[in-house]
């Protein structure tokens, strides 16, 4: 699971990953941005933590939309930052680092939607190089909104042919796909491109991040999908507001027992 979903309700840090532990996870992915000024404090704090809990630390998340800014200024400290998200990946042992990237802005009137996507392709295709000489992969998350540059299978196909870089990969959001209608059968396309997934649920109109069975999503059909790739990686929760804070646990726990069950009738589980 991402660690974000304790945070986000007031329990602190090193409890979070004690009951992310406790719970049954295999593994965490952490949300923490190594550019705060307490970073270095709480970077020590997480990966003396998760060694003592024999929790392996997969992806480290982060999202950077300035990546695609129309200011060169703005793209180079996006660069930087991100590379910093890789060296705490390293410093993890983490697998990769899940990259949320920008948006079109004024709704492509104003900066031709080519031009933005380019900065894209090529701000990716150097934190791509930087990634691989450290052991890392960097996964690109699908969005499913409008203006979104990678928002359906089939941009991102297309934005991970264009950056052509076997460091960049594909993140697999599940309730995503189904938020930008791609069926788990257009999932053969990222075959040998995919590193990374995430699993949550949601109505099937709105952004959720639900635990599995709240919501519409058909779970089967994508993990099925998902194990006909091949995939060697982690399926890590992402769950985030629940409803009532103070039943956090419970709700951590609720999608806990979901997931584990719908990934063990595939046997995609280890």
């Amino acid at each position: 699971m991402i660690n974000s979903a304790w945070e986000q309700h007031g329990v602190g840090l090193v409890e979070g990953l004690r009951k992310t532990k406790e719970l049954g996870f295999d593994c965490v992915d952490i949300f923490e941005d190594p550019t705060d000024p307490q970073a270095d404090g709480r970077i020590a704090d997480i990966k003396q933590t998760c060694d003592a809990l024999e929790l392996p630390i997969v992806s480290v998340v982060g999202v950077s939309v300035g990546l695609v800014d129309f200011n060169p200024s703005v793209q180079r400290f996006h660069v930087e930052r991100c590379k910093r998200y890789l060296d705490m990946g390293a410093t993890f042992g983490a697998k990769n680092y899940l990259l949320v990237i920008g948006e079109y802005i004024w709704q492509k009137e104003v900066i031709p939607p080519d031009e933005q996507w380019q900065f894209a392709v090529e701000n990716c295709k150097l934190l791509g190089d930087y990634a691989g000489e450290r052991d890392l992969e960097i996964v690109i998350e699908l969005e499913p909104f409008h203006m979104s540059l990678v928002n359906n299978i089939a941009e991102m196909d297309r934005f991970l042919t264009d950056v052509n870089n076997s460091a960049v990969k594909a993140n697999i959001d599940i309730s995503h796909m189904v938020l930008s209608d791609s069926p788990p059968e257009s999932l053969a396309s990222l075959k040998g491109r995919a590193g990374h997934v995430h699993i949550s649920d949601c109505d099937g109109k709105v952004h959720g991040d639900l635990p599995p069975g709240r919501g519409a999503v058909p779970f089967e059909g994508y993990l099925q999908a998902i194990k006909d790739l091949d995939f060697d990686g982690a399926i890590s929760l992402e769950l985030e507001y629940a409803p009532d804070p103070s039943q956090i646990v419970e709700w951590v726990t609720e999608a806990y027992s979901a997931t584990d069950r719908l990934m063990s009738a595939i046997n995609l589980r280890n």
